[in-house]
């Protein structure tokens, strides 16, 4: 944002911000066929971007301009003839790509790699031809987000895409900049796919895309992102919501007079600051309302007051304004700028109420925390710049600011390279960023000396498990135990920010983790390492001792207790047969049988992990088969709802259950996570045909936007 624009005059129906208006793309294709306009002038197509590039970048002088005005040949003469399914010429695409980066501060690199982004994929253009023509840098990013050949990599093409996405962004954030702004350009455009594609592409965009550009910071792509989700997911409900936001811009604006009344307190104090009313886009208005539990909101509840200002102090100045002259909401507080959120999201939330009973929500900041929460990365520029750049535009000092200082990306770059194919990559990935906040942890040394050995940062929920593989990776299999802020406690312990740990280490390298250790276990890197580990050690892994469903004997005798019959039957003589836990097997799937300790004959889905586990261990299957008939309430499933997290959904869904005369064995709430929350019930039917119908059952539960059976991978998987 320039510094002459650094509020936005946000909309309030929803349309998007000034910052990333939608482009005439009519407009942009006639000029793009119209030709470039001579060699040394700037095309009409780009005349707009490079306007908008200047107002950023003022310090952009005509070398910039040629440079991107050369890309753009390039790509408008490489694209010709090309057509996007939505009728415009394909050279449409890259430039509203651009534009949209333009828009958000990107600087001069960033903007031609955008122009250029799809030539190398769709186009007779080779990478070496873009390093030649432009440089190194733009070549590298060209290539970031240039996708690999399905004809090479098959069903994995995705997955492995965005492995390498991934791998570039570690060396360069401006890699992912460059791919949510072309998914976000995607997305708005997703109308002329088939309904099934917009929802495929829609559920990355939510379990993939989202997570990134809030990792990344890039507030006004999510959230123009989460709508267009929503819209193609939650039909229904997104209009709902739409319609109560277009019902309340035609009604009183009480938060209008709100921002007067603190207009006139900070003037009347003599700070200097700039007031708009920010409107919640649609998912914010939706997750107030489940917030509410459906109750009817407010005209304040349809937006917040901005406030911006100079000065850090300024921040505080304001502050201690509002909490003087109206009554503050204290739950509501939060200082982000003394403690920045992992993303480098800077800024102090607020509530308070007035003399009429009005509550607002307030976000005051400096100009340069609104830039850097608005675009993210995207506002830092290079990111390879070195730490004494020139100043600002405001006059601020430059600094480097490295987007991996959190650490996330670190981590997840660590990780991925043990993933061993890439089912496990996608489901761990999707299970990384769905952990939206992260802890520090202070560790010390294992021995009596408890010598720090400096901080360690997790993800929220993360355990003691997690945290010795963090530091001590493949050797965290040796962890034996840990203290927590000087107390003995379990592996299992959740960890809070700001703990003291101390783990306890085994001396012999034979040591290694329980198969328990998976349920400990939420980040990728322990849950591969664990598994890994278990997959070279069968004998000492007597999971199916411990995941095995209670014994069911072929045969009993009079002295025995009735029990019902087995449901699958070995011909092995006298044997003990078992459904695993683990994959929860039910006809008719595909299954198959291994002998485990006391001759029990253990049986598990053909797929599951553990039979292609105990395979390669060399262990023999053993044929199996299910029981024609058998009896009621034989057959167990593992199911998982994902819904958005609202009161009453435990019990709706246990009644939903009920109805259809299904019995629930156990079930499991995980935290809410970005108002997300997941539902896992361990059920017996009362036949294998009822699993389907059950499904269909919880699915119609409001809120409810996904119900699968349990995944047979390393991580559970978010759809």
């Amino acid at each position: 944002m320039s510094a002459d624009n650094a509020v936005d005059a946000a909309r309030t129906d929803g349309t998007p911000r000034r910052g990333l208006r939608r482009i005439d793309l009519l407009r942009l294709g006639r000029a793009a066929l119209l030709g470039t306009g001579g060699r040394d002038r700037v095309p009409d197509a780009i005349e707009h971007l490079t306007k908008v590039h200047r107002a950023r970048h003022p310090e952009a002088g005509p070398e910039a301009i040629e440079t991107l005005r050369r890309a753009y040949v390039l790509a408008e003469s490489s694209h010709r003839g090309q057509m996007r399914k939505s009728g415009e010429p394909y050279i449409t695409h890259p430039l509203a790509v651009t534009l949209i980066l333009a828009e958000l501060g990107a600087e001069t690199t960033t903007l031609t790699a955008s122009l250029l982004h799809d030539t190398v994929e769709d186009t007779d253009v080779t990478l070496d031809q873009v390093r030649e023509q432009f440089g190194q840098e733009v070549g590298y990013l060209v290539d970031g987000v240039t996708k690999l050949e399905k004809v090479d990599y098959g069903a994995a093409a995705e997955p492995e895409t965005f492995r390498k996405m991934l791998l570039a962004t570690g060396d360069d954030v401006r890699v992912m900049s460059i791919k949510l702004a072309d998914r976000l350009h995607n997305m708005r455009t997703l109308g002329v796919m088939r309904p099934e594609k917009q929802v495929r592409i829609a559920k990355v965009t939510r379990d993939v895309l989202i997570p990134l550009a809030e990792r990344l910071g890039v507030q006004a792509l999510k959230t123009e992102l989460e709508d267009l989700v929503f819209a193609i997911l939650h039909p229904e409900e997104h209009a709902r919501t739409r319609a109560m936001i277009a019902a309340n811009a035609d009604g009183p604006d009480l938060l209008a007079a709100v921002a007067e009344d603190l207009r006139r307190v900070l003037r009347e104090a003599g700070i200097a600051a700039e007031i708009a009313i920010r409107p919640r886009h649609a998912v914010s208005v939706h997750r107030v309302l489940l917030k509410r539990g459906g109750a009817e909101l407010g005209s304040c509840d349809f937006g917040r007051l901005l406030v911006v200002v100079a000065e850090d102090a300024d921040c505080y100045a304001v502050l201690g304004e509002l909490h003087t002259c109206f009554t503050p909401v204290i739950a509501e507080f939060k200082d982000f700028i003394a403690a920045p959120k992992f993303n480098l999201y800077q800024s102090l939330h607020t509530a308070v109420a007035d003399d009429r009973g009005r509550v607002a929500e307030v976000l005051v900041r400096t100009r340069r925390m609104h830039r850097v929460a608005e675009a993210g990365v995207i506002a830092l520029g290079d990111p390879h710049a070195v730490a004494d750049t020139p100043q600002t535009a405001e006059g601020e000092p430059g600094t480097r600011v490295d987007p991996t200082r959190p650490g996330w990306l670190a981590r997840l770059l660590e990780w991925q390279r043990d993933a061993p194919d890439a089912d496990t990559f996608w489901s761990a990935l999707r299970d990384d960023l769905a952990q939206d906040r992260e802890i520090t942890v202070f560790a010390a040394e294992s021995g009596e000396s408890g010598e720090s050995t400096g901080t360690v940062r997790l993800p929220a929920g993360a355990s003691c498990v997690d945290a010795a593989y963090a530091v001590h990776g493949e050797a965290g299999h040796r962890c034996v135990g840990a203290r927590v802020n000087g107390r003995l406690a379990p592996l299992g312990t959740r960890l809070r920010d700001g703990d003291t740990l101390q783990l306890l280490m085994a001396d012999s390298a034979a040591s290694g983790p329980d198969a328990d250790w998976l349920e400990r276990a939420i980040t990728p890197a322990a849950r591969i390492a664990i598994t890994r580990w278990l997959a070279q050690h069968p004998a000492a892994d007597d999971e199916d001792q411990q995941t095995a469903a209670p014994a069911v004997r072929p045969e009993r005798t009079a002295d025995e207790p009735p029990t019902a019959e087995p449901v699958a039957v070995t011909d092995l003589p006298h044997a003990t047969v078992r459904l695993a836990r683990c994959c929860t097997p039910v006809p008719p799937d595909g299954v198959t049988g291994f002998v485990i300790r006391g001759g029990t004959v253990a049986v598990h889905r053909v797929e599951c992990p553990s039979t292609a586990r105990m395979t390669a261990a060399g262990r023999t299957p053993v044929p199996v088969r299910w029981r024609d008939g058998g009896s009621a309430n034989a057959y167990r499933a593992t199911v998982l709802a994902e819904a958005l997290s609202r009161p009453r959904l435990l019990a709706d869904l246990t009644e939903a259950i009920a109805a259809q005369g299904v019995g629930i064995v156990s079930a499991a709430v995980e935290p809410p996570q970005e108002h997300r929350v997941r539902h896992t019930y361990t059920v017996e039917l009362p036949d294998p045909g009822a699993l389907t119908a059950l499904m269909r059952a919880m699915r119609s539960v409001p809120g409810v936007y996904d119900v699968y059976r349990a995944r047979l991978t390393v991580a559970a998987a978010r759809p």
